[in-house]
C-alpha cells in the first residue's frame, strides 16, 4: 500500500470518527439542555418551603423589556415561609405582584408595603401538595420526552450516514448503542431529579 493510499485510509477514517463524535455530542447536548429545563421548571414549583428559585425568573415589563426578576429586584429569603422581594425601583411593584398572581402554579398573594414585595408562603394541604407532585411528575415526562426526541434524531443522523455510505451498518449500530447508553443515563437522571422533588413537595 503506497503512502498516498494509506493517508487516504487514515484520513478518511479520522473523518468517519469526528463524524460519529460531532453526532453522539450533539446528542449528548440536547439531552443536557432537557435536563437543564427540567432543573429551571421544578424549581418554579412550590413547595412548603420559601425559595427565590420559585419567582426569580418571572418576566416583568422593565422599559420595554420582560426582564427576569432577578434581574430588576434584590430577592432574599428572611424566614422559612417568607420571601422578600424590593426592586430597584418602586414603580415595578404593581408589575411584581401581576407576575406572581399570574403565576398559578404558585398560588401566592404578595402584599407591599410601597418598597418591598412580601411573599409569604403558606403551609401546603395534603392535597395540594399531591396535585404539585402531579405537575413534578409531567415536568419529568417532558423532560423524558425530549430525551426520547435527542435518540431520534442522533439515531436518523446514523442512518442517513450509512444510507449516503458515509458509515458502515457495524458503525452504525455501535453509534446508536452508544446513544441508547446516554438515552438510559439521562432518563435515570431524570426519574432521581423527578423523585427528589416530589419528596420534597411532600415533606412536611
Amino acid at each position: 500500500m503506497n503512502e498516498d493510499l494509506i493517508f487516504s485510509v487514515l484520513y478518511s477514517r479520522e473523518g468517519l470518527l469526528n463524524m460519529l463524535e460531532e453526532v453522539l455530542a450533539e446528542v449528548n447536548s440536547a439531552m443536557e439542555s432537557a435536563i437543564e429545563a427540567l432543573r429551571r421548571d421544578l424549581s418554579t414549583i412550590r413547595t412548603g418551603r420559601a425559595s427565590t428559585a420559585m419567582v426569580e425568573n418571572l418576566r416583568i415589563d422593565y422599559y420595554g423589556n420582560q426582564s427576569p426578576l432577578s434581574q430588576v429586584a434584590t430577592l432574599s429569603v428572611p424566614e422559612p415561609r417568607l420571601i422578600v422581594i424590593k426592586p430597584w425601583e418602586a414603580n415595578l411593584i404593581p408589575d411584581i405582584e401581576d407576575a406572581i398572581r399570574a403565576e398559578k402554579n404558585l398560588g401566592l398573594n404578595p402584599s407591599n408595603d410601597g418598597s418591598v414585595v412580601r411573599l409569604p408562603i403558606p403551609e401546603l394541604t395534603e392535597e395540594r401538595r399531591r396535585d404539585i407532585t402531579k405537575i413534578a411528575k409531567n415536568r419529568g415526562e417532558d423532560a423524558r420526552v425530549a430525551v426520547r426526541h435527542a435518540r431520534k434524531d442522533g439515531n436518523d443522523m446514523l442512518q442517513d450516514a450509512q444510507k449516503e455510505g458515509e458509515i458502515s451498518e457495524d458503525e452504525s449500530r455501535s453509534g446508536q448503542d452508544r446513544i441508547q447508553k446516554l438515552t438510559d443515563e439521562f432518563t435515570e437522571t431524570i426519574d432521581q431529579i423527578t423523585k427528589n422533588k416530589e419528596a420534597e413537595i411532600m415533606e412536611v
